[in-house]
């Protein structure tokens, strides 16, 4: 009886998390101006997911994010998710997150609407990126803002690199020109 209890209330009070697709190309999310960012659109490029925030020492990379999806635009799509898991660093509204990074970097590429990277509230599409179960890759950690997750044309996940690894490092570059 006991153990009955128990049991119900854990399944009551535990929170539940959405159902995580196999493929990445299954996942669709909400863009900062609600429309819907269909990632079966980009089948066949290069995927760079990125946690972002507007207050962080790391910010000045949109700058670099934009040139590069300006760069590799054939080959490479960039999608930013703005999360406010670290420090408070984006505590804004999606409105102004938009207009934060329309007015300061001159953002073209697209934009989720805030989600969590972390913790029982996590976005599925970080639960797919974080768990090797389901991108076949690697278990790992959103150590803190702007880290990157790169996905290779066929949808596999590839390369996870840290925040502080800037989007122009010879790194990526050599990671996208692959």
């Amino acid at each position: 009886m006991y153990l009955s209890m128990l049991l119900l209330f854990s399944f009551l009070f535990t929170p539940q998390q959405a159902e995580v697709p196999q493929s990445i190309y299954d996942f669709k999310v909400t863009a900062l101006d609600g429309s819907t960012i269909d990632f079966s659109a980009f089948k066949g490029k290069k995927i760079m997911i990125v946690n972002t925030a507007s207050k962080c020492g790391f910010t000045p990379q949109y700058e670099a994010l934009e040139k590069l999806s300006k760069q590799y635009k054939d080959r490479l799509v960039i999608v930013g998710f703005p999360a406010n898991n670290f420090l408070f660093q984006e505590p804004g509204s999606n409105e102004k997150i938009a207009e934060f990074c329309k007015a300061n970097y001159g953002v073209t590429f697209p934009v989720s609407a805030k989600i969590s990277v972390k913790g029982a509230k996590m976005a599925p599409i970080y639960r797919w990126l974080t768990e090797k179960k389901y991108n076949g890759y690697e278990d790992s950690k959103v150590k803190w803002n702007f880290q990157k997750y790169l996905i290779d044309e066929k949808g596999n996940l590839v390369a996870v690199f840290s925040p502080a690894t800037t989007p122009d490092s010879k790194e990526i570059i050599a990671a996208i020109e692959k």
